[in-house]
């Protein structure tokens, strides 16, 4: 292992040991958590367009399968390892028992840069992951969704695929799926969504508003755009938003609507008529504002830079976007860090929703669908805050991460009591 990838690892495992310490679990517990269940690689040989074959590494990681089915994203980056997919199952683990989910976690990636295929190469590779992986998957086995690279249109090649291999229509076995093939309309913009309404309670919570509070957003893919979108819907002032290409800055207010259309128009915010711009895409990490919310990559605030923070709360809408050595820098500095496995829980849980309604064949409306995805997320974070308090008295510099992370071992270890694997 080396370079960002183990970093990733090592930072997971580091929470998880706190997580196990504060909750006085023991040890057994801890050396059947801290390894997957099953670890999958394949090659998967693509012909180009030229005509040329090209063989992509692929993985599927099913880390813990004792709350139900395997269930987590696939990746296509080119930068991804079997370490990241690791480390992104075990936080898929955590995410879906601290949301009540019964699922257990899994990952799965392709290294490979999909903007650099053709459409019909994307979906050949598409279709190979599921044929290699075939025997592991499954709506009651482990149901993937999207990840940063892929989306509803890799989905329904994906569940086509395997429906072809079954015999029969499958939807279940993937979610975020378009509406058409029994998606719902609300999975799009859910993990979004969901940190907005986290956003919002946490801010209720430690200042007792939300409204007017500033908010900065870096990255503003799939998951910082409706984040922007959702929390400036509900009164929060967006200052901030970064993509790949640099940062866009307003301290009056960033109307997100405009700042949407110009990123669909340009392909970057950046070409929004802010008052300031800069090709520092950290640069929204840094702004005045009291909330700001890391929702690009892993490792985005280090003990390198966490000093200049500036914000109150940091929303962790990315997987791994703080390291253990940050947020002790943050926490020493006040700042209030709601961690990833609790902020961007929504897309999960939208995606549970969708699980079920295909298995039962029923059809829930879009206003249904968010409803509950915000009550969801609501009485999550209430329920860590709760956790927070209670272990703030014996332990002191005690996180929002840390009580997170006992909520969802306890529940683990309860499942895996009562199952007698402990």
């Amino acid at each position: 292992m080396g370079g960002a990838s183990s970093i990733l690892l090592k930072t997971v495992l580091t929470t998880l040991q706190k997580g196990f310490e504060l909750g006085k679990f023991p040890d057994s517990f801890y050396k059947i958590l801290s390894k997957p269940e099953r670890v999958v690689a394949v090659s998967l040989p693509v012909r180009l367009s030229d005509g040329r074959i090209e063989v992509f590494e692929g993985f599927r990681v099913q880390h813990s399968s004792v709350l139900g089915p395997y269930k987590g994203g696939i990746r296509f980056h080119p930068e991804v390892t079997l370490e990241d997919d690791i480390a992104l199952a075990m936080l898929m683990t955590l995410k879906n028992s601290l949301a009540g989910l019964p699922y257990g976690g899994g990952k799965g990636a392709v290294r490979v840069n999909p903007k650099a295929l053709s459409k019909r190469e994307l979906e050949e590779l598409s279709r190979v992951y599921v044929r290699a992986l075939y025997p592991v998957l499954g709506e009651q086995v482990d149901i993937p969704g999207p990840d940063v690279g892929t989306d509803p249109q890799v989905m329904a090649w994906m569940v086509d695929e395997y429906s072809r291999l079954r015999g029969f229509f499958c939807p279940a076995a993937f979610t975020a799926k378009p509406v058409e093939l029994g998606g719902n309309p609300v999975r799009e913009y859910a993990t979004g969504f969901g940190c907005a309404v986290v956003t919002k309670v946490v801010a209720e919570e430690l200042f007792g508003s939300s409204k007017g509070l500033t908010l900065s957003i870096q990255g503003f893919g799939n998951v910082g755009l409706w984040h922007a979108y959702w929390a400036w819907k509900m009164g929060f002032k967006v200052v901030a938003l970064s993509d790949s290409k640099g940062t866009v800055y307003d301290p009056e207010g960033i109307n997100v609507e405009k700042a949407i259309e110009v990123k669909k128009e340009t392909g970057t915010v950046v070409e929004y008529p802010g008052k300031g711009q800069s090709r520092d895409v950290k640069e929204t990490l840094y702004v005045e504002a009291d909330i700001v919310a890391p929702d690009a990559l892993e490792n985005q605030l280090t003990a390198e830079n966490a000093h200049l923070v500036k914000a109150r709360i940091v929303v962790e809408g990315a997987n791994g976007p703080t390291t253990p050595e940050a947020e002790q820098i943050l926490a020493e500095k006040g700042v209030v860090v709601v961690p990833d496995m609790l902020a961007n829980a929504g897309g999960v849980a939208a995606s549970y929703f969708e699980w079920v309604q295909n298995i039962q064949r029923l059809s829930w409306s879009e206003e249904d669908t968010r409803a509950k995805l915000a009550e969801l997320m609501e009485t999550n974070f209430k329920r860590v805050l709760s956790q927070w308090r209670k272990l703030q008295p014996e332990h002191k510099r005690v996180t929002l991460r840390d009580a997170a992370v006992v909520t969802s071992l306890q529940r683990i270890y309860n499942a895996m009591i009562s199952r007698g694997w402990l």
